[in-house]
């Protein structure tokens, strides 16, 4: 039965196939759903990350950055409820998918009551979650990313928007090297290129700032940046 009465819920799909998100989006607004396509993975990211939605659909293969990519990206600034959809039927995929913090895993063909079930149950669980916290706090550095403020040590950071996206995934990710493709995507909606330099001119700034009596950002050669709770010497 249409879900007509219900108060209108937005939904973000991230689908490559714009047929079926033709389909999706007749059907669903029957049921009480606002669907929003985009049909690429970069776009995707970028619309997910306003945080306008109650849920997103993510398709797995997608131009540009894939599903995997975009929800690893997603959930270092999200908690919103995540559905993946994939044509791959591997129990590896699958497993990959809910690993990086999708909340449910729904293989292709799938009937569309059957999502709508699941969107359902997503919804409902997600009604009980805890959002990521606003206030965040490793070794010696805090921050507020509402007020998008950072302080170490009690002392406020003169911090660029980018200086302070860069920190805050680097802080969320505490003791855990963040890739260079996991920063740049993040800040960028893109993959990092061998030549891309800009990163690293904005993580020295922000290394400057930061690291009066110790290191805090280290580099890790080849990789990417790890944020270090302990200073540590950088290489």
């Amino acid at each position: 039965m249409p879900d007509a009465q219900r108060v209108s819920r937005s939904i973000l799909l991230i689908e490559d196939d714009v047929d079926l998100c033709e389909l999706m989006h007749d059907y669903f607004a029957e049921h009480g759903f606002s669907i929003t396509a985009v049909h690429d993975g970069r776009e995707g990211l970028a619309r997910a990350i306003d945080g306008a939605f109650d849920l997103i659909i993510l398709d797995v293969m997608l131009p540009g950055i894939d599903g995997f990519e975009v929800l690893r990206q997603l959930r270092k600034r999200s908690a919103a409820p995540v559905i993946m959809l994939t044509a791959r039927t591997a129990e590896a995929d699958r497993v990959s998918g809910l690993n990086a913090g999708a909340d449910d895993y729904l293989p292709k063909p799938f009937g569309p009551d059957e999502l709508l079930a699941r969107i359902r149950a997503v919804l409902r669980r997600a009604g009980k979650g805890q959002p990521l916290p606003q206030e965040i706090e490793a070794g010696d550095v805090k921050l507020d990313a509402q007020t998008r403020q950072a302080w170490r040590r009690g002392e406020l950071l003169e911090l660029t928007a980018l200086e302070f996206d860069i920190l805050e995934i680097l802080v969320r990710a505490a003791g855990r090297t963040v890739s260079r493709d996991e920063l740049t995507g993040a800040i960028h909606q893109r993959p990092s290129t061998p030549y891309e330099r800009s990163l690293d001119v904005h993580v020295s700034h922000l290394r400057k700032k930061l690291e009066k009596g110790g290191a805090v950002i280290r580099t890790i050669r080849g990789v990417g940046y790890r944020f270090a709770a302990e200073a540590e010497v950088a290489e």
